[in-house]
């Protein structure tokens, strides 16, 4: 568990839950959902000391249930936000939600982009004055927002005291100052972790395109014989899932955008902008939403026309070499009428008791065979096909 207390222009890396709410702060509680399990008593009770409410019971279950997709709900005291995340599995201890385990399979065959998938929730209940997250154990996007958020604190506080000829401290992400700099609200907080975890699929959205892309390489190129079905089928079914999980992300976005625009209209400028800020911040991330469910369903198309490509090429090659056996087959078939007659139990044939009769029938058989030959080679019967 770590607890963050954010002011304007610092961040406080508690080593224990408040008793109390800071003066003009809110508090970042992240926990792990087995410490939410084991201690979830104790959070209530800081719930309760900061806020004056606590969770009910159903949410509770909502933050603690790993197989849960995105959601949204919401009370008269808190919100609500369940997103499920796109990112590449991790050191994390707890077993993790993978499309191989959606699909009641082992391990999956297809490209290890779409094998690195993990899809474990996150949790978020967001009050006035305090965000609490509910993590996988070990969870990389909370170690990382938390690195990006003292890192903004940093630089927040250097450029506050020191003079405008100093140089700043270098940080490792230049998003996380700035434009960006410190949330100003649980809210905001909240929709910037839920922009980093999409952010974090659009990361792999090159690689998953360039392995896809070399198998459908594979199945239009006619020189080379494509056996790996298997995967590609599990590759269709992970891409159809991560469409799945993608559609269920948007829904809950949608929900909490419509309950934004349901709040009382804040009457301060400060307030005002802040109101704003989120409204923006929400229609980025259902925005880039919309470019992963783009990227995901035109990779479905890809693999759906590779395929069809694939079939109707090894149709047509298959048309070109029965054509090939056809016309063959029909130049042979008068030398087989002109033999079988020949080979008739007749006393009286014409050419066969004469002495030039072999070589004049070996030669019409000749000159047949090499008129049909020249006839299908014109109408291009027997023209080897474009490769």
């Amino acid at each position: 568990m770590r607890v963050f207390t954010v002011s304007d222009n610092h961040v406080q890396d508690a080593l224990s839950l408040p008793r109390a709410l800071p003066a003009n702060a809110y508090v970042w509680i992240a926990c792990s959902r087995t410490f939410f399990k084991s201690e979830q008593q104790q959070v209530q009770q800081t719930l309760q000391n900061l806020t004056g409410h606590q969770l009910l019971d159903l949410h509770v279950s909502d933050l603690l249930n790993g197989q849960l997709p995105s959601r949204f709900d919401l009370t008269s005291y808190y919100d609500i936000l369940v997103f499920r995340r796109l990112a590449s599995a991790s050191r994390e201890s707890e077993p993790s939600t993978s499309l191989a385990s959606l699909k009641g399979k082992g391990k999956l065959s297809g490209p290890p982009a779409l094998r690195r998938v993990d899809t474990n929730p996150i949790g978020f209940a967001v009050f006035d004055k305090v965000l609490l997250t509910v993590h996988p154990d070990e969870c990389v996007i909370r170690d990382a927002y938390a690195a990006r958020l003292l890192a903004a604190s940093t630089q927040a506080q250097w450029a506050s005291t020191s003079s405008p000829h100093t140089d700043a401290p270098e940080v490792s992400d230049d998003r996380s100052t700035g434009a960006r700099g410190i949330p100003v609200s649980p809210a905001d907080m909240m929709l910037r972790m839920v922009s980093q975890v999409v952010d974090v699929y659009l990361d792999l959205r090159r690689e998953l395109t360039r392995q896809l892309d070399h198998w459908q390489s594979e199945l239009i190129n006619p020189d080379t014989r494509f056996n790996n079905w298997s995967a590609l089928l599990e590759a269709r079914l992970s891409l159809h899932h991560l469409d799945e999980i993608c559609e269920d992300q948007r829904s809950a976005m949608q929900d909490w955008l419509e309950s934004l625009n349901t709040w009382a209209p804040p009457t301060a400028s400060a307030l005002i902008k802040e109101h704003e800020i989120l409204k923006v911040r929400s229609r980025d991330v259902l925005e880039h939403i919309d470019r992963v469910v783009h990227h995901v369903r035109r990779l479905e198309q890809s693999i759906e026309t590779a395929v069809q490509i694939h079939f109707n090429a090894q149709s047509n090659r298959t048309n070109e070499t029965m054509r090939t056996l056809t016309s063959i087959t029909a130049i042979f078939l008068p030398l087989n009428l002109i033999a079988a007659v020949f080979g008739m139990n007749f006393e009286v044939i014409p050419l066969l008791h004469n002495s030039a009769g072999f070589w004049w029938t070996i030669g019409s058989m000749l000159l047949i065979a090499s008129t049909l030959a020249w006839l299908f080679w014109r109408k291009r019967y027997l023209a080897r096909s474009g490769r």
